[in-house]
Formats: C-alpha cells, structure tokens, sequence
C-alpha cells in the first residue's frame, strides 16, 4: 500500500516542461517570430544594400532618434519629481484613504490614451485657461503659446505615463518595513535624515521599475507627438508610422524600429547594471 500510495503521487517529468508550454509558445509567436521578421524586412530587398536603412536610420533620422530619447528622459524625470511624493503620501499618510487616492491615480485607465491626449490638447489649447494664466503671470514659453511646442509633449508623455511611476513606487513603499524608520528615529535621525537612509534606499527598486515603465513607451511614442507638437517636435515613433503606414518603405520602417529597440535594450540594460535588479520582485 505504501508502495502505491508513493507511486500514485509520484509527478510527471514532462508536468514542469507543459506548465511553461503555453507561456513558450506565447513568446515564440508574438516576441520571437515578430522580431525575426521584423529583422529580415529591416534587410530591404535583395538588390539594395542591406545596412541602407539601418544607414538612414543615423544620418536623415538622427535627430528625430536624438528627439525621442530626450523627450522620454525628459517625461521620467518630471514623473520621477511628481510620482514620488504622491506615492510617498498615499503609502504613509493616506490612512484610511488609501485605496481612495489609489482609484484616482488608476483613474485614467479607464478612458483610453487617444481620448485623454486630447483632452490634454483641449486643456493647451490657446484660448484655454492655463495658457491665459500662465501669460497674465509671465510664464509661457517664447513661442507665447504651449500647444505645438516642446512642453506640450513632454506635458503629454509625463501625464499618460505617470501612473507607470507612481503604482510600481508605491508598492515598493508599502513593502518597508514601519519599524525600521521608528529605529532610525531611536538613534537620533531626524525625519530627513531618516527618509535618506531607510526610506529612499529601499524604495529604489519602485524607482527603476516605474523608470522603465515610463521611459519604454515615452521612447515610441507617436500619439503625443501628433496631437500636441508640431513638425518640429515630431518622433521617430511618428516616422515610423509613416514610413509604414504612408511612404509603404517598409525596410527602412523595420530598420527605424530596430535601431530603436536595440538601443533601448541597451540603455535598459545599464540602467539596471547601474541600479540592481535583485530587489525588483
């Protein structure tokens, strides 16, 4: 009996390898062949060079590649600044209201990108209410307005993406331990002192994921581009599209779109070299 009892909960080698089967095979049809293909058609045809389009890439597109990267640094920064202190209040000082200001800050998910970009432009717009404010104090930009200029962008990118930061901020938040800043105090830190030492080195790991979570997307983005720039502020993300979607070079789209991934991965790459990834589960 013991013999059979042991035999009938004896697992299956294969059981581990079916687990994952569906997982694999999700990778492999919407990651690995995607990309593969996406590299081949990068390649152009057979009777072009096959480095044209990666060639173009840096010397037509560079500055929209240059553009991109620094509108989305811009954006993780501004909701870096932003999303810290919001997550830092909900996770400390919300108390009974925190799962109420949580709401709020998911809040916007429910209305889709394209409608909240423009509502965004509608805000910016030149007979609006901020643009009026901002020039009755003397703060509006040289170009004496805000839609179709590089702040209406970066506005745009930091308002769609900053509940990216704020959520994976305050998870890592609310995982510190109370305790350790009650023990920080006992040793005669101050709150500042405290929040340096404890707080703001073990809520790191919610830094780099909502880092990652915003820069990725501000990268390729086009929508906010679109509706709140001009030509001047265009992306490579609206390239992209176009040469997809207008021009039909679908070679030189694939290049743009491979440049753009590699040097992200890259970037990404360092970035968390830099930070540490260990605590980010």
């Amino acid at each position: 009996m013991a013999g059979i009892a042991a035999g009938g909960g004896r697992r299956s080698p294969v059981a581990p390898y079916l687990l994952v089967a569906p997982g694999v095979l999700w990778l492999l049809a919407f990651y690995v062949v995607p990309t593969v293909t996406l590299a081949r058609t990068s390649f152009g045809p057979a009777d072009a060079a096959w480095y044209d389009g990666y060639q173009r890439a840096f010397t037509v597109y560079g500055v929209h590649l240059g553009r991109s990267f620094g509108y989305a640094l811009a954006a993780t920064l501004v909701c870096v600044l932003l999303g810290y202190p919001l997550a830092y209040a909900i996770a400390f000082r919300a108390g009974k209201y925190k799962n109420f200001l949580l709401g709020l800050v998911i809040l916007p998910f429910f209305t889709t990108f394209l409608v909240r970009t423009f509502a965004w432009k509608t805000i910016l717009n030149d007979g609006g209410i901020v643009v009026q404010v901002l020039g009755t104090i003397g703060m509006l930009p040289e170009e004496g307005r805000l839609l179709n200029t590089v702040w209406a962008v970066i506005g745009g990118l930091s308002y769609n993406f900053l509940p990216f930061m704020i959520l994976p901020i305050y998870v890592s938040l609310e995982k510190i331990d109370r305790k350790l800043t009650e023990a920080a105090n006992d040793l005669y830190c101050n709150a500042g002192q405290a929040f340096r030492k404890v707080v703001l080195p073990l809520s790191m790991p919610g830094v780099l994921a909502g880092s990652l979570l915003t820069f990725i997307p501000a990268t390729g983005d086009f929508i906010n581009a679109e509706l709140l720039g001009s030509p001047n502020q265009k992306m490579l993300g609206s390239v992209i599209q176009g040469q997809f979607l207008q021009v039909r070079d679908y070679s030189l789209a694939a290049s743009l779109s491979f440049v753009l991934m590699v040097i992200i991965t890259i970037m990404v790459l360092l970035y968390a070299r830099a930070l540490g990834t260990e605590d980010l589960a």
